[in-house]
């Protein structure tokens, strides 16, 4: 009810709450529940119905706008109606198979009864209640990974592709967080030279667990502030990933409490940041190597702004650019950008 509630984000913002949780648990059930059959027992006949008919049976008058306000900015891409109800239901839990598993996780699947959808050739999506850390050795047979975030690897492989065979790839995942991105490029990339840094050292211990279970040994690892000029030397890298700090609007459908306590002008700091962490990391990028942009938000001042900066600042050539929708999936929304460096 909870979870309901946050999912209604700035609409009937003033209802008294005991209204507001019962209109939020009404428009958030796809099935007949308790509450609502003790209740409110004419809408629990009706939860299977869609926005406009359940609006049709409320006392208060809003809108989809009402929901998510902020629809001026969101990337134009983006079908703001389909994405605002989007967060009125709980995402998938979406899981990546790495190499070699594909027939292993499959069978504890079946064999333990678990239902999921085989969304593409190792991506999997499951029921988010499922308990699958007691049927998959995490990290080193499956990551859990969003499936938008598992279509980043698509960039990855265009990398792959054009890279010269003549030595391993040097990869710095500069904003590397719980280190997901980095597991995915070992396993599309295979030989890497690993840098990952963060500005927090507490995920950084967490990244160096998760490594471990993944058989990921071979790795250098610092913290530092990226919204400042670098202080440490560094080589220069083939290959640079910054998964940057972000609104996370495109994963609002896992934390609807960031949907109601979200204010605009966040958004204009957010891309002030990015600049900023973009400035800092590009001189360890040598000539002709690959610049990856990552965000985990819907707003195109953290987007497609942001390709328009790198390319007028730095001069980059973009070889591709794409929103990852995944709220029409269950699943979350991204943005991924693939530069190059002229030689």
């Amino acid at each position: 009810m909870c979870y309901c509630y946050f999912r209604l984000g700035k609409a009937l913002i003033n209802a008294p709450l005991e209204e507001r949780i019962l209109n939020a648990l009404f428009f958030c059930s796809q099935q007949p529940n308790d509450i609502l059959a003790e209740l409110k027992p004419v809408w629990n006949e009706k939860t299977g119905t869609n926005f406009s008919e359940k609006q049709q049976e409320i006392a208060y008058s809003f809108s989809v706008e009402d929901i998510f306000p902020w629809q001026n900015e969101l990337s134009e891409a983006i079908d703001g109606k389909v994405f605002t109800l989007s967060h009125l239901q709980q995402p998938d839990l979406f899981l990546r198979v790495r190499p070699g598993n594909e027939k292993k996780v499959k069978a504890k699947l079946i064999k333990n009864g678990i239902a999921f959808e085989k969304i593409a050739e190792q991506c999997i999506a499951l029921s988010n209640s499922t308990r699958i850390d007691e049927l998959i050795e995490l990290d080193q047979e499956a990551v859990i990974q969003d499936y938008s975030s598992q279509r980043v690897g698509e960039l990855l492989k265009m990398v792959r592709k054009e890279h010269p065979g003549d030595g391993s790839i040097r990869l710095w995942d500069c904003c590397a967080a719980s280190g997901g991105k980095s597991i995915m490029a070992k396993d599309i990339l295979g030989d890497i030279e690993l840098m990952v840094s963060d500005i927090r050292e507490s995920i950084l211990l967490n990244l160096g667990n998760r490594f471990e279970q993944a058989g990921i040994d071979d790795y250098e690892s610092f913290v530092v502030d990226l919204s400042k000029p670098l202080t440490v030397s560094l080589s220069t890298f083939n290959l640079v990933i910054a998964d940057v700090p972000c609104s996370g609007s495109g994963t609002w459908g896992r934390t609807p409490e960031q949907l109601y306590y979200f204010e605009e002008e966040k958004i204009k700091s957010y891309a002030t940041l990015q600049q900023k962490i973009v400035t800092n990391a590009l001189p360890q990028l040598e000539p002709g190597g690959y610049f990856l942009y990552i965000t985990c938000s819907v707003f195109k001042k953290e987007n497609e702004a942001a390709v328009d900066f790198i390319k007028e600042k730095f001069g980059l050539q973009l070889l591709k650019m794409e929103l990852l929708r995944g709220y029409d999936k269950k699943a979350d929304t991204l943005f991924a950008a693939l530069f190059k460096k002229p030689l």
